[in-house]
């Protein structure tokens, strides 16, 4: 390519063709020998008459003008100009290699790069240069191939959510060397890295090396952690400079299931830092919803940190004879589990009817034989929904008779009578060491220690369940605890005291360690390598580059010591990962990891990534050149008297000349950011219901009129104040400012994009509603039969919708603000679809309605024409008839009725499912 003044050519040879310009000129000037006079008497006839068809003997120089500036551009279009051309920095013309970091790094910048690698994709297409891409993150042999083939799989390309490791850079350094001689663009993410020198030794041995890198700072935030009731965050950036603020968002789900923001905090850094920590204080129950903490306006796995169990301390409730005498604290027999459990756990003190209610995560009973059937029977149901109960042994559950000959409910195995103990009936030589722990233990993994010893136990009863209940044994094979699983949950049981009396077991780490396991399942502060290994984790969701979550799929379980020392890459991606009912985070930035800049010897040209878009001109220049020669046809026909001839024939073509003048220039189709935020701003200033644009003009009027009734409905009734009703393009708009969204369905109305599918699926899973209505009565019940029901089915087909049922009659709609049974439109079907109940969903005994929906219902689908029945003029007068006489507006007031309860549910969720609410209820059912 070409460049003059500053505008490239990509055929520069035509624009010699310009210097034919002057001799066009002459030639359209020349004009031919005027003819000879001769005086012929009878002309005299014709004086004073007028040609009206008269021809001039001579072209305008304007017209010469106008026709040399059309052949000029027609030149210059052929020529290929370009406007904003890439200067060719570097001589070479060979084969070039695109190296990407590729990492998360990189992330919330990567449209800007992958712009840049585009220019320069164009630019090396121009010059005939092959071009192959490599990333450092996954380094493999590289393919050279024509720029236009790359240019088609450039949006394939994505960050990794991870960082090159020493490994990456050393396959890379081999890769090249067995190369042939090549140029390199390198696209660095900002940050530095172990092996980047010889990455960059090896590329220069084979040719010139740029580096385009952008001058915005990294950031990242470190895992969260949990101290003191105080969450503290601490977050990080490459580069010193100025004072800056941070937000970072506490993301989570609120009671519904819905993700939210649920708390904001701010972290300030001064100038010259490079990381700032700041706490957030917030209570137990908004602390267990947090699922992760992200830096706000940045778009990268670095800038999120996911969260597992660390932050939801557990509840755990202590049962046992206490004995706080002062000097024999000691001697109680939950002294030490206080000690292990305080700094991971919420403890809770009082009786089991006491602790129950609080439905705490875990009980601990310290030698307590013996329970009354009032104590067993809700603590067994309290385990078979998911507790842990923890037993220690003691004098009095050796001395008791409690599961002897059969085997207790609330103990893991049956027990021998008295007891083992060293000089005792079943003697012992000598105290007893433990065994190393199996590896189907919790305890697998955990590091014995040498001065631990038993010195009385009570015994396990042999039984064939028995081998499998034990997690921990002596060194003899006698059990030291045991474990049966009740329902969801566990009965566990230490053989031993809670005490040093029977076992020095409690004044040690492992002790500790063991109740952390088993009570705190994943403990606040991060476990050390030693503490998992040989454990295995399975990864449930991974996270990409920008930091968004999505199953993991069927990729392989990790060993627990690689989750904590292993670098991360794709056997090994950041994500959540599991190990029974334990959650672990492996986060991209780790706690007391550093962001260190890219630093580029001199002999390295470093550029930005702000690359001025290439604009080619051509099409303008041809298009200007029609123009110029449509003028010039509307020019000849005037000067030549044809313009406004009674001839059919110039008329014609005048006609057309004006028409391709006057032919109106394509309108854009996208919204400009104006129109987007004006949008925004009239639908969350206040509450707007919307309704979907058909395509149906008289439907759509019928939509916006019943939206209208609706709204009007709600203001005079209820202390919702809606705003006028707002006509939804799922193409175009965004669906997340309106509440509830009225959907009417007709035969013939297109399907939605894949891209509007994307914002209907997030609009579901945010909270919002859409009301279907086939508006045929359901005479198909949304059947295959029905033109209507068949095109619901395909709309639906793409949508996140859970099973429906029927509309049950202690379903929340019923009593949200009216008591409804009946839900009539224009039509009266009784027939309409919501969520359908979980299973477990039970009917409290007096109570005439179950506890359902915990939440808004994503969907609700009927056809009963609900909009034609809340559609008013603008004078707030019933648009379309309802039925007949009194019979027909006591219709449309249950049409309104039911309207009015299905915003309100959308706006207050399950808030009219509260038992509080009782009492009123029954009152108003007459019960």
């Amino acid at each position: 390519m070409t460049v003059l003044g500053g505008i490239g050519f990509t055929a520069p040879w035509l624009l010699v063709a310009l210097a034919a310009l002057p001799i066009l000129w002459l030639i359209l000037r020349a004009v031919p020998p005027a003819p000879l006079r001769r005086r012929f008497p009878g002309v005299a006839l014709l004086l004073g008459l007028r040609d009206d068809e008269s021809v001039s003997d001579r072209t305008p120089w304007w017209l010469l003008l106008l026709r040399m500036l059309a052949v000029a551009a027609i030149i210059l279009g052929l020529a290929g100009p370009i406007l904003n051309p890439e200067e060719q920095r570097a001589e070479g013309d060979g084969p070039l290699l695109i190296l990407l970091d590729g990492s998360w790094a990189g992330a919330t910048r990567w449209p800007a790069q992958t712009e840049a690698i585009e220019a320069q994709l164009s630019r090396a297409g121009r010059a005939g240069r092959t071009v192959a891409f490599m990333t450092l993150t996954q380094p493999e042999p590289p393919m050279f191939q024509s720029a236009d083939v790359w240019r088609t799989r450039l949006a394939g390309l994505q960050p990794a959510p991870w960082q090159p490791s020493p490994d990456h850079a050393a396959r890379l350094a081999e890769i090249v060397d067995e190369m042939e001689a090549f140029d390199t663009l390198w696209f660095s993410d900002a940050l530095d890295f172990e092996g980047r020198d010889a990455v960059l030794s090896a590329l220069q041995s084979q040719g010139a090396v740029e580096v385009y890198q952008t001058a915005a700072n990294v950031l990242a935030i470190a895992p969260a952690t949990y101290e003191d009731n105080v969450v503290t965050l601490s977050v990080s950036r490459a580069v010193p400079g100025v004072a800056r603020s941070v937000s970072i968002l506490a993301e989570g789900r609120d009671p519904a299931g819905n993700a939210r923001n649920l708390a904001t905090a701010t972290a300030e850094f001064g100038p010259g830092d490079t990381q700032i920590s700041t706490d957030l204080s917030l209570p137990a129950e908004l602390r267990a919803r947090i699922t992760g903490f992200s830096i706000a306006g940045q778009r990268s796995a670095g800038a999120i940190t996911l969260v597992d169990d660390g932050l939801q301390r557990r509840e755990v409730a202590l049962i046992g004879g206490r004995n706080d005498r002062e000097g024999l604290q000691l001697l109680s027999p939950l002294h030490y589990i206080e000690q292990a459990l305080a700094p991971t756990a919420d403890l809770i003190d009082g009786g089991i009817a006491e602790v129950l209610p609080a439905n705490p995560d875990v009980i601990v009973l310290a030698d307590i034989a013996t329970l009354s059937e009032a104590e067993t029977t809700p603590l067994l149901d309290w385990i078979d929904r998911g507790g842990m109960l923890i037993r220690f042994a003691g004098p009095r559950i050796a001395a008791s008779d409690v599961s002897r000959i059969d085997e207790d409910p609330l103990m893991p195995v049956r027990l021998r009578a008295g007891g083992r103990s060293v000089g005792g009936a079943m003697s012992w030589g000598e105290p007893k060491s433990l065994a190393p722990f199996r590896d189907t233990s919790p305890f697998f993994g955990l590091t014995l220690p040498d001065d631990v010893s038993v010195t009385a136990q009570v015994v396990a009863q042999p039984d064939p369940t028995l081998a499998e209940r034990v997690i921990a044994a002596l060194s003899d094979g006698t059990p030291l605890v045991t474990r049966k699983n009740v329902g969801q949950g566990q009965i566990v049981l230490f053989h031993v005291t809670a005490t040093a009396e029977w076992s020095s077991l409690p004044l040690s780490g492992l002790f500790v360690q063991m109740m952390e396991r088993l009570v705190v399942s994943s403990a606040a502060n991060t476990p050390e390598a030693e503490d998992l290994a040989g454990t295995t984790w399975t990864p449930l969701r991974v996270m990409d580059g920008y930091g968004t979550l999505s199953d993991a799929g069927t990729l392989p379980g990790v060993d627990g010591a690689d989750l904590i020392d292993a670098a991360a890459g794709p056997a090994l991606p950041p994500g959540i990962y599991a190990n029974a009912d334990q959650r672990f985070a492996r986060n991209v930035f780790a706690a007391g990891d550093t962001l260190t800049p890219a630093t580029w010897p001199a002999s390295v040209p470093v550029r930005g990534l702000s690359v001025a878009p290439e604009q080619p001109i051509a099409g303008w220049l041809l298009s200007l050149a029609i123009l110029l020669l449509a003028v010039d046809v509307l020019a000849s026909l005037a000067l030549s008297g044809r313009l406004f001839s009674t001839n059919s024939k110039a008329r014609t073509a005048a006609g057309l000349a004006l028409a391709l003048l006057l032919l109106p220039a394509p309108q854009a189709q996208a919204q400009s950011d104006a129109e987007l935020e004006e949008f925004a701003l009239a639908a969350t200033v206040e509450v707007s219901l919307a309704y979907v644009i058909t395509g149906d003009r008289r439907l759509d009027e019928i939509s916006e009129a019943g939206m209208r009734g609706l709204s009007d409905t709600l203001f005079f009734r209820t202390s919702v104040e809606p705003a006028q009703p707002t006509a939804v393009d799922l193409e175009t708009d965004e669906l997340a400012f309106f509440p509830i969204l009225y959907w009417p369905i007709t035969p013939d109305q297109p399907r939605p994009s894949s891209e509007a599918y994307v914002k209907l699926n997030d609009y579901l899973r945010s909270g919002g509603l859409i009301l279907f209505d086939t508006r045929d009565a359901d005479i198909a019940r949304f059947g295959a039969a029905s033109p209507n029901g068949r095109k619901l089915q395909d709309l639906a087909a793409p949508l996140d919708i859970p099973p429906l049922e029927p509309l049950p009659s202690d379903h929340v709609l019923t009593r949200t603000f009216y008591l409804l049974q009946d839900f009539p439109g224009r039509h009266i079907s009784r027939d309409v679809w919501v969520e359908a109940a979980p299973p477990d969903a039970e009917q409290t005994p007096g109570m005439p309605f179950r506890n359902l929906n915990d939440g808004v219902t994503p969907v609700v689908i009927g056809g009963n024409d609900w909009a034609s029945a809340w559609a008013v003029r603008e004078n707030g007068a019933p648009l379309l008839p309802i039925g007949r006489g009194f019979s027909g507006e006591r219709q449309r007031e249950l049409a309104n009725r039911f309207g009015v309860n299905l915003v309100m549910h959308v706006l207050t969720g399950n808030y009219k499912s509260d038992q509080v609410h009782v009492p009123a209820l029954l009152d108003r059912l007459g019960q």
